[in-house]
């Protein structure tokens, strides 16, 4: 391990809770394309799979929020629990109806109650915040790792959940999902000296954290990147389904992947100086620039290729963002702030996912690669948009000033 990321692992328990977090986040890279494998394996509806899967990111995007403003207030542990058990019995309900054959709006219901799952990746952020606060090198360093357990999730999900659909029985991709996600969870929450301590609702007066100009800029680009992640899942499970090797579309995904999982690791080991605006705008811009080879696929290994290219923008990206709502969003509403980043990539990835979906059925799978061209126009064009704003120093960050003064009382 490279010496940036053996010093943030210094701190007690940080080994524990990144462990904890690879797990509870599996389920990210697991589900929604496991539930597109197992509906388009039972139905053969890829229409219907992309709206599933589209549903479940949008009540997550819808519910995310909501517990983590909860867990700010109350703490990770009983919040996170009751949390994953509804999640996880909801989609235990969803693969009984589709196993079943149940009518198309129970799988919808179903899918919809999953959305209880907790945004694992920004409990463990807000864990690595409260330990380095104010000390941004090993911030940088922390977001950085974590990126890469992001695209390790990435790697290995894909191949599992598609894997184990295609291979065992249909339902076996999200049944496995589930499991991860409870692991992790509950294991997370075991761990109680490094939770972050909850603030009190007085701390919450201000209302939402979305309320930051900064963090709205952030949140509407993410939702146009998220199009971009939900369509190229759909479309690529679809490409390798019409050149006869369904299966091999987890490989191609996990290209994908790789490609961020390195950048990811290489950027954790670079210092910047300069405020992490221009950062992001730059790696917004190359995201929306790297889907257009993708019209160009005419085989898989071409599309692996071109996917793990496409890749090495996405990891930091996801580093200079979380800097960025780390400066932009008050400390007592730290883990809400984050998880509003992944509220605007789950709402994309419904709206990428199903307008994939329906552009498969109606055109093909190599016409459906148009909609992460449009969706990353659109990304790029909301980040010039708003990049004034991200520039702006961030107001004063909320209860700061008692912070200090009560180090230098205890001092």
């Amino acid at each position: 391990m490279a010496s940036p990321y053996r010093a943030i692992f210094a701190a007690p328990g940080t080994k524990g809770f990144s462990a904890a977090g690879l797990l509870g986040r599996m389920p990210l890279s697991m589900m929604g394309i496991g539930v597109v494998t197992m509906v388009s394996q039972l139905t053969g509806r890829y229409g219907l799979a992309g709206a599933l899967s589209a549903t479940l990111a949008m009540s997550a995007a819808v519910l995310g929020p909501y517990i983590s403003r909860l867990v700010d207030r109350h703490g990770q542990r009983l919040v996170l629990r009751p949390a994953t058990l509804a999640a996880v019995a909801a989609v235990a309900g969803l693969l009984v109806c589709a196993q079943q054959g149940a009518p198309d709006w129970t799988l919808f219901v179903f899918s919809a109650g999953a959305g209880c799952v907790p945004s694992v990746g920004s409990m463990v952020r807000a864990r690595w915040a409260e330990i380095y606060r104010g000390d941004g090198q090993s911030l940088h360093a922390a977001y950085s790792w974590e990126s890469i357990v992001d695209e390790l999730c990435f790697i290995v999900g894909p191949i599992l959940s598609i894997g184990l659909s295609t291979a065992w029985f249909a339902e076996a991709g999200p049944l496995m999902a589930a499991a991860f996600l409870v692991a992790g969870v509950f294991w997370l929450t075991a761990q109680r000296a490094t939770e972050p301590v909850p603030h009190p609702r007085e701390h919450h007066s201000g209302g939402t954290a979305l309320r930051s100009p900064g963090l709205q800029v952030l949140v509407a680009t993410f939702v146009a990147t998220g199009a971009i992640f939900g369509a190229v899942d759909v479309v690529t499970v679809a490409f390798a389904d019409e050149r006869g090797h369904k299966a091999a579309a987890s490989l191609v995904l996990a290209a994908y992947a790789l490609g961020s999982c390195l950048a990811g690791a290489v950027f954790g080991l670079l210092r910047f100086k300069g405020a992490p605006a221009k950062r992001w705008l730059v790696g917004v811009c190359a995201m929306a620039v790297s889907m257009i080879p993708l019209q160009l696929a005419g085989s898989l290994p071409f599309l692996a290729v071109a996917l793990f290219v496409a890749g090495l923008s996405i990891a930091p990206t996801m580093v200079s963002t979380m800097a960025l709502v780390e400066q932009h969003v008050p400390r007592s509403k730290l883990t809400e702030g984050m998880t509003w980043t992944s509220t605007g990539l789950a709402v994309g990835v419904a709206l990428g996912s199903s307008a994939a979906g329906w552009a498969v059925d109606a055109a093909g799978a190599r016409s459906g690669y148009l909609v992460p061209v449009v969706a990353g126009a659109l990304a790029a064009a909301v980040a010039f948009s708003g990049y004034r704003r991200l520039r702006r120093p961030a107001p004063r960050r909320e209860g700061l000033a008692d912070e200090r003064s009560e180090q230098q009382h205890v001092a």
